[in-house]
């Protein structure tokens, strides 16, 4: 009886066949059987397992707050034609020309992937240069482009050029970059920080010229942040840190149209204000109201129709908060909280990996998506003070999109090069 059953078994799966002589080995080179009422049936070829080389999460967000931005643009811009000023557009101007940029970005984004670390160190000299000297050309008035009394882009037909983003990136890569050859004095403050300080004075000469505030202070987060990563002295960096504070609240000062800002974001709905420097904040915070929970429907905003100036741009989520109420925007923040703390923990890894270029460049990647994010959302909730700076990945704008783009991508390749270390190779 048993000998009849052995035979069966070995009928069934002949592991002391000629085609194996041990399980490993049948399990290897041949399709595992399986019996299923009384019937045999031949299964498929074991399919070895594949590990990506990239942070498929991560894009996955990624693709999901662009996805949501564009329909949140056409949304927020679908009723501007009915404005005198904008009567010469199609309904789908907009969307159309976001559509552009994002699939631009997304080209420039896969050949940022290509070039390894080591070519973004090796460049970003280079780099900088290059940003300032879009910086100064777009000040002249034959080549920048104004637009409500600031000059901050150069016409590229199908889009239009902001030198102040690639500036962000710029300065990114050049103080990650100059950390890591300025490690050894680290720990000299003023030898250490000085020629970084005199770099970003250039920049903010140029970027204040603009004029772009909102800009400079996102570059200033990121450089300092950096500086504080790489390990500059602690307590000195927050001497700078009061320091640079203090010469911000100076230029509020000296700035009569900034010091109107800061009161109007004090009480947006005083007489005063309500019709004056305090409007985009009033129409927000009346957006957020309408939304409630739940929201009142896709498409269904009425301070987009011509109450909330610049709905599709500084203000989306207003629009956002107003269309899918309180709940959709707690799940716009939990995602680009998740986004920050993933850059961050990638840009540790590598630093863990002995690769401090590439590390310092994805945590600043991590501080400037993060740090924009917080100022726009702070500005649409009434808590923080008016300042024009876009919803990362989100508004409309084709040079912030395909700069935010380029720079997730390079935090990409950190994490694909961390991988191929880990598992032996080289990057």
């Amino acid at each position: 009886m048993i000998g009849g059953l052995t035979r069966r078994l070995s009928a069934l799966w002949p592991l002391g066949s000629a085609r194996g002589t041990s399980a490993g080995h049948s399990l290897g080179g041949e399709a595992l059987p399986v019996r299923l009422s009384s019937r045999s049936y031949s299964g498929t070829r074991p399919v070895p397992v594949r590990q990506l080389g990239f942070d498929q999460h991560l894009l996955w967000v990624v693709v999901a707050l662009l996805a949501w931005g564009l329909v949140m643009v056409y949304s927020a811009s679908i009723a501007l034609p009915d404005n005198p000023r904008f009567s010469s557009y199609a309904h789908t101007h907009f969307v159309l020309r976001h559509g552009v940029a994002m699939f631009i970005g997304l080209v420039a984004a896969m050949l940022a992937f290509q070039i390894p670390m080591k070519e973004w160190e090796r460049m970003a000299p280079w780099l900088f240069a290059l940003s300032l000297v879009l910086l100064v050309l777009v000040l002249l008035p034959w080549v920048g482009k104004g637009v409500n009394g600031a000059r901050r882009w150069i016409p590229l037909g199908v889009l239009n050029f902001q030198p102040s983003e690639l500036a962000k990136l710029a300065v990114l890569i050049y103080a990650a970059d100059y950390m890591v050859r300025k490690m050894e004095v680290k720990e000299h403050f003023f030898r250490a920080v000085a020629p970084m300080a005199v770099a970003l004075g250039v920049v903010g000469v140029l970027l204040l010229a603009q004029p772009d505030m909102g800009a400079f202070m996102v570059i200033v987060v990121i450089a300092m942040g950096i500086l504080f990563l790489g390990g500059v002295n602690a307590r000195m960096f927050f001497l700078i840190s009061v320091v640079v504070v203090a010469a911000f609240t100076l230029m509020i000062m000296m700035s009569e149209w900034r010091r109107e800002r800061i009161f109007a974001y004090l009480d947006p709905f005083s007489a005063e204000h309500a019709l004056g420097k305090g409007y985009q904040l009033s129409h927000s915070l009346i957006a957020f109201g309408r939304g409630e929970l739940f929201g009142v429907g896709l498409g269904g905003s009425v301070e987009k129709l011509h109450w909330l100036p610049e709905a599709h741009t500084d203000f989306l989520l207003a629009v956002i908060g107003e269309e899918f109420g309180l709940l959709g925007v707690l799940v716009l923040i939990a995602l680009f909280l998740w986004l920050t703390r993933r850059i961050m923990l990638i840009g540790r890894q590598a630093i863990a990996l002995d690769k401090v270029f590439a590390g310092l460049v994805a945590q600043g990647v991590g501080l400037w998506i993060g740090f924009q994010a917080f100022i726009n959302i702070g500005v649409n909730l009434g808590a923080l003070p008016t300042k024009g700076l876009t919803l990362p990945l989100m508004s409309y704008g084709g040079s912030a999109i395909l700069l935010n783009l380029v720079a997730l991508a390079i935090v990409l390749r950190v994490d694909y090069e961390n991988r191929q270390l880990m598992k032996g190779g080289r990057p």
